[in-house]
């Protein structure tokens, strides 16, 4: 029965060895890539900072990085190493352009007068390649259409969750976006995607964006290519610093 027994626990092992139909397993080394090897980067000491690869938006002094997306100079205003939306100072964006990018942003709305409400309750927004926005908006206790509150890629896909933090909090948005892509008569090839971690909880779940943000009717896809990170003016005092982005 021992000898039996010894058999029998090493029979599965020795199956193991082979292939369907008896023949031999190929060597392990045969499937273990050792080029091209991928590239150092050195991740940041706190959690949220740039890394070393990143490219810095905004460096909490100036606004030599941006403009005003009517063109000239941006107008907001920069205040304890926080850029701030100003009455009447209209969209602002970079004036380099992106496709497919790794982004953080942190963003905080002050605690406002409880009769701002709705989408009128810190609204802002951050457009993707100048086109597609994630919605900024102070929804922590604030009933609005779940579609236009934080999280969400406005009027198209609402958030998984309410991941925001009560106001004057600052809350993060990390992003990971992929581009639209063309074919040479240009239409569509494959939609822009987003996942979106909101106060890294996730949001956005590698979302097929419908086509360029519109208040109103449908999304249509227009052959474009790399755009601008653009901030929304709402008229709302909606503050963001740590802003990078990675390319992809």
């Amino acid at each position: 029965m021992k000898k039996f027994a010894l058999l029998f626990v090493l029979l599965p092992v020795a199956a193991l060895a082979q292939a369907p139909g008896g023949n031999p397993l190929p060597k392990p080394e045969l499937t273990e890539i050792w080029s091209p090897v991928p590239p150092k980067v050195e991740p940041a000491a706190r959690p949220g900072d740039p890394p070393s690869d990143a490219i810095l938006l905004f460096n909490g002094k100036d606004l030599s990085t941006w403009e005003s997306a009517k063109g000239g100079p941006a107008e907001w205003g920069v205040e304890n190493g926080e850029l701030v939306d100003v009455p009447k100072a209209g969209d602002i964006r970079t004036t380099a352009k992106f496709g497919d990018i790794q982004l953080h942003v942190e963003w905080m709305v002050p605690v406002l007068p409880p009769d701002r409400k709705g989408q009128d309750r810190g609204n802002s927004g951050i457009y993707l390649q100048g086109l597609y926005e994630l919605q900024v908006l102070d929804s922590y206790d604030n009933p609005t259409y779940v579609n236009g509150e934080a999280g969400s890629i406005y009027k198209q896909s609402a958030p998984l969750v309410n991941a925001l933090k009560p106001a004057p909090n600052w809350q993060s948005y990390d992003v990971v976006y992929y581009a639209p892509r063309f074919y040479n008569d240009g239409t569509l090839a494959e939609p822009a995607r987003v996942t979106v971690f909101l106060n890294g909880i996730l949001v956005q779940s590698n979302f097929a964006i419908r086509g360029p943000t519109e208040y109103r009717g449908e999304p249509v896809y227009r052959p474009h290519g790399d755009g601008p990170i653009l901030l929304q003016a709402h008229n709302n005092p909606v503050r963001y610093r740590n802003i990078w982005v990675r390319k992809l």
